[in-house]
């Protein structure tokens, strides 16, 4: 029962992080236009994303254009691109082995070996996953801090974190923490499986006594 319900809370939390991936790789709002010194009235927010840049002009409307190059991006963006597919790839292909592994809990009940070999596998994905995206996240992060506190950039090319940042943190948090709770099933399995193997040897008592009751018969026997 404690195991069925260490593999329902991780794939609700792996299923989080996945979609939380999904959203942080399509989401414009990685760097955001910073308002400093004499901006008060702000007019344009400047968004710039992995695939498109967008203008949002007095909170009405919003203009996006798709990036005409991928040289035209920044080095931490044109990496951040490929780490944050392959980290969607990786969320995916882990919450796939983590339903196959639900469904072999309900079809095969004695195999406890072969739940804690998918239940691990699907762990060691999900811990992958999150962190090939915390990567490009902190990367980015990193960049726009430094920037911003440079003095040689101008003014107008700083940018502060946007909304994708933080929900990257978030997704990259829940996918590890799936991670360690099917690690945790998958030992969950192992002493499982040790504990029923060692139940026919509970009474080893037993086994003496008839061995003598079956020697003083065939002795009797005999005698007679």
């Amino acid at each position: 029962m404690v195991s069925g319900a260490l593999q329902i809370a991780g794939l609700l939390v792996g299923g989080i992080g996945m979609i939380g991936t999904f959203a942080v790789t399509g989401m414009p709002q990685w760097r955001v236009s910073a308002f400093i010194e004499n901006n008060i009235i702000v007019f344009e927010t400047i968004w710039e994303g992995l695939w498109m840049h967008c203008i949002r002009q007095a909170n009405i409307r919003t203009q996006c254009k798709v990036y005409d190059s991928v040289l035209a991006l920044s080095p931490d963006l044109q990496a951040s691109r490929g780490l944050m597919c392959a980290g969607s790839v990786l969320s995916f292909l882990a919450f796939m082995v983590a339903i196959i592994g639900m469904k072999c809990m309900w079809c095969t009940q004695s195999s406890w070996q072969a739940k804690g070999y998918i239940s691990l596998v699907a762990g060691l994905l999900f811990i992958l996953s999150g962190v090939v995206e915390l990567i490009p996240v902190c990367w980015v992060a990193n960049t726009i801090i430094s920037d911003f506190y440079n003095p040689v950039v101008n003014v107008a090319q700083k940018r502060e974190l946007g909304e994708a940042l933080y929900l990257g943190w978030v997704a990259a948090f829940c996918l590890v923490a799936a991670g360690a709770i099917f690690c945790c099933f998958c030992c969950c399995c192992v002493k499982t499986r040790s504990y029923r193997y060692s139940t026919p040897n509970q009474y080893p008592t037993q086994s003496p006594h008839l061995h003598r009751k079956t020697e003083n018969s065939y002795s009797k026997s005999q005698y007679v």
